[in-house]
């Protein structure tokens, strides 16, 4: 399996209504320290992908597109459908964050 197999399979398993970092995705992955990657990898997914892709924020809670683009606006009514809530913008990793033990 390669790298982005491995992304992607992390993020398959993200469940629903729980939300995981890009470092996060990276460290499950087997690959600490590439959060970076991991969010390169994401923007190769194909628009009608079926991967939870919008489950993935950055560290600090937030979305990682530029607030207002197309593509923020798209991952944040994604999250809100699954009955997510933003406060100032962020989501509270304590309340939706993905704990997989």
């Amino acid at each position: 399996m390669n790298n982005k197999q491995k992304i992607w399979q992390v993020v398959h398993q993200i469940p629903r209504g729980r939300v995981a970092s890009y470092g996060q995705v990276a460290k499950l992955a087997g690959l600490p320290g590439y959060a970076r990657y991991v969010g390169h990898t994401m923007m190769m997914l194909p628009r009608d992908t079926k991967l939870p892709w919008f489950r993935v924020i950055n560290s600090a809670g937030k979305i990682s597109f530029k607030k207002g683009t197309t593509e923020y606006l798209r991952q944040k009514s994604l999250l809100e459908a699954e009955g997510f809530v933003f406060v100032k913008g962020k989501l509270s990793l304590k309340q939706f964050g993905w704990n997989q033990d």
